[in-house]
Protein backbone atom coordinates (compact mmCIF):
# COMPACT_ATOMS: atom_id res chain seq x y z
CA UNK A 1 0.00 0.00 0.00
CA UNK A 2 1.13 3.56 -1.07
CA UNK A 3 -0.36 6.07 0.70
CA UNK A 4 0.42 10.08 -0.17
CA UNK A 5 -1.57 13.01 1.60
CA UNK A 6 -1.68 16.48 0.89
CA UNK A 7 2.05 16.37 -1.00
CA UNK A 8 3.33 19.99 -1.75
CA UNK A 9 7.17 20.65 -2.62
CA UNK A 10 7.87 24.54 -3.31
CA UNK A 11 11.23 25.85 -4.59
CA UNK A 12 10.63 29.79 -3.63
CA UNK A 13 7.65 31.11 -4.51
CA UNK A 14 7.05 27.89 -6.96
CA UNK A 15 4.89 24.96 -6.07
CA UNK A 16 6.23 21.84 -8.35
CA UNK A 17 3.87 19.41 -6.47
CA UNK A 18 0.94 21.34 -5.23
CA UNK A 19 -1.54 19.43 -2.63
CA UNK A 20 -1.33 15.71 -4.13
CA UNK A 21 -3.00 12.99 -2.45
CA UNK A 22 -3.85 9.40 -3.79
CA UNK A 23 -3.49 5.56 -2.41
CA UNK A 24 -2.49 2.78 -4.57
CA UNK A 25 -3.80 -0.81 -3.12
CA UNK A 26 -2.57 -3.73 -3.10
CA UNK A 27 -2.86 -6.34 -6.09
CA UNK A 28 -3.10 -3.12 -8.38
CA UNK A 29 -1.14 -1.12 -10.78
CA UNK A 30 -1.73 2.79 -10.79
CA UNK A 31 -0.61 4.82 -13.67
CA UNK A 32 0.63 7.69 -12.72
CA UNK A 33 0.79 10.49 -15.81
CA UNK A 34 1.14 14.16 -16.89
CA UNK A 35 3.20 16.17 -19.22
CA UNK A 36 6.97 17.14 -18.61
CA UNK A 37 6.95 19.13 -15.63
CA UNK A 38 3.63 18.34 -13.79
CA UNK A 39 5.46 17.41 -11.06
CA UNK A 40 5.03 13.37 -11.50
CA UNK A 41 9.34 12.54 -11.16
CA UNK A 42 9.20 15.31 -7.56
CA UNK A 43 6.48 13.23 -6.15
CA UNK A 44 7.64 9.49 -6.66
CA UNK A 45 11.19 10.88 -5.09
CA UNK A 46 9.26 12.37 -2.37
CA UNK A 47 7.38 8.72 -1.44
CA UNK A 48 11.23 7.61 -1.86
CA UNK A 49 12.71 9.61 0.88
CA UNK A 50 14.86 11.36 -1.93
CA UNK A 51 12.99 14.71 -1.67
CA UNK A 52 12.07 16.49 1.30
CA UNK A 53 8.43 17.30 1.04
CA UNK A 54 7.65 21.30 1.84
CA UNK A 55 4.36 19.94 3.60
CA UNK A 56 2.11 16.60 3.30
CA UNK A 57 3.38 13.51 3.35
CA UNK A 58 3.68 9.61 1.95
CA UNK A 59 4.07 6.29 3.48
CA UNK A 60 4.60 2.96 2.37
CA UNK A 61 2.63 0.13 4.28
CA UNK A 62 2.22 2.71 7.06
CA UNK A 63 5.63 3.68 7.56
CA UNK A 64 7.90 6.73 5.68
CA UNK A 65 10.36 5.48 3.22
CA UNK A 66 13.04 6.33 5.83
CA UNK A 67 11.75 4.28 8.68
CA UNK A 68 12.23 0.99 6.64
CA UNK A 69 14.04 -0.72 8.28
CA UNK A 70 15.27 -2.37 5.43
CA UNK A 71 13.88 -0.48 2.63
CA UNK A 72 14.60 -2.97 -0.28
CA UNK A 73 13.16 -5.64 1.48
CA UNK A 74 9.51 -3.65 1.28
CA UNK A 75 9.64 -1.36 -1.50
CA UNK A 76 11.10 -1.96 -4.95
CA UNK A 77 12.64 1.42 -6.69
CA UNK A 78 13.72 2.48 -10.26
CA UNK A 79 13.65 5.89 -10.49
CA UNK A 80 17.11 6.82 -12.88
CA UNK A 81 18.15 3.36 -14.72
CA UNK A 82 21.64 5.17 -15.24
CA UNK A 83 22.20 5.25 -11.58
CA UNK A 84 24.36 2.34 -11.24
CA UNK A 85 28.20 2.35 -11.39
CA UNK A 86 29.51 2.14 -14.72
CA UNK A 87 32.67 0.54 -13.72
CA UNK A 88 30.74 -2.45 -11.91
CA UNK A 89 29.58 -5.15 -13.87
CA UNK A 90 25.76 -6.08 -14.12
CA UNK A 91 25.80 -9.13 -11.40
CA UNK A 92 28.91 -6.88 -9.11
CA UNK A 93 25.96 -4.42 -9.01
CA UNK A 94 22.93 -6.94 -7.82
CA UNK A 95 25.57 -9.12 -5.58
CA UNK A 96 26.17 -5.78 -3.96
CA UNK A 97 22.91 -5.09 -3.87
CA UNK A 98 22.02 -8.58 -2.41
CA UNK A 99 24.21 -8.11 0.32
CA UNK A 100 23.17 -4.55 1.72
CA UNK A 101 20.09 -6.26 2.08
CA UNK A 102 20.67 -9.95 3.47
CA UNK A 103 19.37 -11.10 0.44
CA UNK A 104 20.30 -14.79 -0.60
CA UNK A 105 23.07 -14.43 -3.25
CA UNK A 106 21.17 -17.02 -5.56
CA UNK A 107 18.23 -14.53 -6.25
CA UNK A 108 21.16 -12.60 -8.33
CA UNK A 109 21.18 -15.55 -10.98
CA UNK A 110 17.71 -16.08 -10.83
CA UNK A 111 16.38 -11.94 -11.08
CA UNK A 112 19.03 -12.13 -14.00
CA UNK A 113 17.08 -14.45 -15.05
CA UNK A 114 13.66 -12.83 -14.87
CA UNK A 115 14.48 -9.87 -16.39
CA UNK A 116 16.42 -11.35 -19.62
CA UNK A 117 20.05 -10.45 -18.84
CA UNK A 118 21.86 -13.68 -19.63
CA UNK A 119 25.79 -14.38 -18.58
CA UNK A 120 27.18 -12.49 -21.12
CA UNK A 121 24.96 -9.74 -19.90
CA UNK A 122 25.90 -9.80 -16.71
CA UNK A 123 29.57 -9.54 -17.19
CA UNK A 124 29.55 -6.56 -18.94
CA UNK A 125 30.07 -3.12 -17.21
CA UNK A 126 26.87 -1.22 -16.65
CA UNK A 127 28.47 1.55 -18.48
CA UNK A 128 28.46 -0.52 -21.84
CA UNK A 129 24.90 -1.21 -21.56
CA UNK A 130 22.31 0.62 -23.73
CA UNK A 131 19.48 1.72 -22.33
CA UNK A 132 17.03 -1.51 -22.37
CA UNK A 133 19.63 -3.40 -20.54
CA UNK A 134 19.83 -0.71 -18.16
CA UNK A 135 16.00 -0.55 -17.53
CA UNK A 136 16.33 -4.26 -17.07
CA UNK A 137 19.11 -4.04 -14.77
CA UNK A 138 17.34 -1.82 -12.77
CA UNK A 139 14.28 -3.20 -12.55
CA UNK A 140 16.38 -7.17 -11.37
CA UNK A 141 17.14 -4.53 -8.63
CA UNK A 142 13.77 -3.19 -7.73
CA UNK A 143 12.69 -6.92 -7.35
CA UNK A 144 15.83 -7.93 -5.36
CA UNK A 145 14.59 -7.85 -2.21
CA UNK A 146 11.40 -9.44 -3.29
CA UNK A 147 9.39 -5.96 -2.08
CA UNK A 148 5.73 -5.75 -1.78
CA UNK A 149 5.45 -2.52 -4.01
CA UNK A 150 7.48 -1.03 -7.21
CA UNK A 151 7.35 2.57 -7.47
CA UNK A 152 9.01 2.98 -11.72
CA UNK A 153 9.55 6.05 -13.55
CA UNK A 154 9.72 5.59 -16.75
CA UNK A 155 10.66 1.80 -17.02
CA UNK A 156 10.15 0.74 -20.30
CA UNK A 157 12.57 3.78 -22.03
CA UNK A 158 15.10 2.10 -24.38
CA UNK A 159 13.36 -1.45 -25.04
CA UNK A 160 12.00 -2.12 -28.06
CA UNK A 161 8.24 -3.43 -28.44
CA UNK A 162 9.30 -6.83 -26.99
CA UNK A 163 10.60 -5.92 -24.06
CA UNK A 164 7.51 -3.49 -23.66
CA UNK A 165 5.42 -6.30 -24.52
CA UNK A 166 7.93 -8.59 -21.42
CA UNK A 167 7.80 -5.65 -18.84
CA UNK A 168 3.97 -5.64 -19.20
CA UNK A 169 3.82 -9.21 -18.02
CA UNK A 170 6.29 -8.97 -15.49
CA UNK A 171 4.09 -5.53 -13.90
CA UNK A 172 0.72 -7.48 -14.31
CA UNK A 173 1.80 -10.95 -12.95
CA UNK A 174 3.51 -9.02 -9.77
CA UNK A 175 0.01 -6.85 -9.37
CA UNK A 176 -1.89 -10.27 -9.55
CA UNK A 177 0.12 -12.15 -6.83
CA UNK A 178 -0.78 -9.19 -4.31
CA UNK A 179 2.11 -6.25 -5.36
CA UNK A 180 1.54 -2.66 -5.37
CA UNK A 181 2.70 -1.04 -8.33
CA UNK A 182 3.05 2.73 -8.89
CA UNK A 183 3.99 3.13 -12.52
CA UNK A 184 4.59 6.37 -14.24
CA UNK A 185 5.10 6.12 -17.81
CA UNK A 186 4.53 8.82 -21.35
CA UNK A 187 4.07 5.16 -23.17
CA UNK A 188 -0.16 5.89 -23.08
CA UNK A 189 -1.50 2.58 -24.90
CA UNK A 190 1.14 0.59 -22.70
CA UNK A 191 -0.66 2.26 -19.31
CA UNK A 192 -3.67 1.45 -20.40
CA UNK A 193 -2.79 -2.14 -21.22
CA UNK A 194 -1.45 -2.74 -18.02
CA UNK A 195 -2.85 -0.26 -15.45
CA UNK A 196 -6.68 -0.81 -13.32
CA UNK A 197 -6.24 2.82 -11.16
CA UNK A 198 -5.33 6.01 -12.73
CA UNK A 199 -3.87 9.37 -11.17
CA UNK A 200 -3.34 11.82 -13.99
CA UNK A 201 -1.59 15.21 -12.46
CA UNK A 202 -1.11 18.76 -14.04
CA UNK A 203 0.68 21.34 -12.99
CA UNK A 204 1.68 19.90 -10.11
CA UNK A 205 -2.06 18.97 -8.92
CA UNK A 206 -3.96 16.02 -9.33
CA UNK A 207 -6.18 16.53 -12.01
CA UNK A 208 -8.35 12.87 -12.19
CA UNK A 209 -7.79 9.53 -10.32
CA UNK A 210 -9.58 6.60 -10.28
CA UNK A 211 -10.59 3.26 -11.75
CA UNK A 212 -9.20 3.08 -15.39
CA UNK A 213 -12.84 1.55 -16.96
CA UNK A 214 -14.88 4.60 -14.79
CA UNK A 215 -12.32 7.18 -16.06
CA UNK A 216 -12.10 6.14 -19.56
CA UNK A 217 -16.30 6.02 -19.90
CA UNK A 218 -16.61 9.63 -19.55
CA UNK A 219 -14.00 11.58 -21.54
CA UNK A 220 -16.41 14.96 -22.30
CA UNK A 221 -17.96 16.34 -25.04
CA UNK A 222 -17.12 16.22 -29.09
CA UNK A 223 -18.29 19.25 -30.39
CA UNK A 224 -18.28 20.53 -34.20
CA UNK A 225 -19.00 23.47 -35.80
CA UNK A 226 -19.52 25.09 -39.66
CA UNK A 227 -17.05 27.75 -37.58
CA UNK A 228 -14.13 25.57 -36.46
CA UNK A 229 -11.68 28.88 -35.42
CA UNK A 230 -15.00 30.71 -33.82
CA UNK A 231 -16.25 27.81 -32.21
CA UNK A 232 -12.32 27.10 -30.58
CA UNK A 233 -12.33 30.68 -29.30
CA UNK A 234 -16.08 30.70 -28.08
CA UNK A 235 -14.79 27.89 -25.73
CA UNK A 236 -12.01 29.63 -24.81
CA UNK A 237 -13.74 32.36 -23.77
CA UNK A 238 -15.97 30.33 -21.90
CA UNK A 239 -13.24 28.76 -19.59
CA UNK A 240 -14.21 25.65 -21.28
CA UNK A 241 -10.91 24.15 -22.71
CA UNK A 242 -10.97 21.92 -25.51
CA UNK A 243 -8.24 19.49 -27.27
CA UNK A 244 -8.49 17.93 -31.20
CA UNK A 245 -10.42 14.65 -31.09
CA UNK A 246 -8.76 11.82 -32.03
CA UNK A 247 -11.37 11.40 -34.57
CA UNK A 248 -12.06 15.21 -35.59
CA UNK A 249 -13.88 18.24 -34.25
CA UNK A 250 -13.26 19.44 -30.45
CA UNK A 251 -13.28 17.62 -26.97
CA UNK A 252 -14.37 19.86 -24.37
CA UNK A 253 -14.30 18.58 -20.91
CA UNK A 254 -17.92 19.54 -19.72
CA UNK A 255 -21.31 18.75 -20.58
CA UNK A 256 -22.69 19.20 -23.48
CA UNK A 257 -25.78 21.45 -22.27
CA UNK A 258 -22.58 23.70 -20.95
CA UNK A 259 -20.73 23.48 -24.28
CA UNK A 260 -24.09 23.63 -26.62
CA UNK A 261 -25.46 27.20 -24.37
CA UNK A 262 -21.94 28.71 -25.15
CA UNK A 263 -22.37 28.14 -29.09
CA UNK A 264 -25.62 29.37 -28.36
CA UNK A 265 -24.90 32.53 -26.69
CA UNK A 266 -22.40 33.22 -29.46
CA UNK A 267 -24.76 32.29 -32.40
CA UNK A 268 -22.33 29.42 -33.59
CA UNK A 269 -23.97 26.38 -35.78
CA UNK A 270 -23.06 23.16 -34.27
CA UNK A 271 -22.80 20.65 -36.94
CA UNK A 272 -22.39 17.66 -33.84
CA UNK A 273 -22.50 17.71 -30.45
CA UNK A 274 -22.43 14.36 -28.66
CA UNK A 275 -20.57 12.55 -25.66
CA UNK A 276 -17.11 11.59 -26.56
CA UNK A 277 -17.12 8.22 -25.65
CA UNK A 278 -13.99 6.10 -25.61
CA UNK A 279 -11.05 7.57 -27.07
CA UNK A 280 -8.92 5.77 -25.03
CA UNK A 281 -6.30 6.86 -22.69
CA UNK A 282 -4.60 9.02 -24.75
CA UNK A 283 -7.89 11.54 -25.10
CA UNK A 284 -8.30 11.41 -21.50
CA UNK A 285 -5.22 12.68 -20.78
CA UNK A 286 -4.78 15.33 -23.80
CA UNK A 287 -8.08 16.48 -22.51
CA UNK A 288 -7.43 16.39 -18.90
CA UNK A 289 -4.30 18.48 -18.73
CA UNK A 290 -5.75 20.82 -21.48
CA UNK A 291 -4.23 24.01 -21.01
CA UNK A 292 -1.12 22.53 -18.76
CA UNK A 293 2.16 23.20 -19.34
CA UNK A 294 3.99 20.61 -21.72
CA UNK A 295 7.65 22.47 -20.71
CA UNK A 296 9.89 21.21 -18.35
CA UNK A 297 9.66 23.32 -14.56
CA UNK A 298 12.71 25.27 -14.26
CA UNK A 299 13.84 25.30 -10.31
Amino acid sequence: MITVEHLTKRYGPHAVVDDVSFRCEPGTVTGFLGPNGAGKSTTMRMICGLTPPTSGGATVAGRPYRQLANPGREIGVLLDASAQHAGRTGREALALAARTMGVDRRQVAAKLDLVGLNAAAAKRRVGAYSLGMRQRLGLALALLGDPRVLILDEPANGLDPEGIFWMRGVLRDFADRGGTVLLSSHLLREVEAVADRLVVIGAGRVVAQGGKDDLLAGTGTLVRARDPRALRLTLDRAGLPATAGTDGGLVVRAEAEAVGQAAADAGLVLTELRPAGSGGLEQLFLTLTAGTSTKEAVK
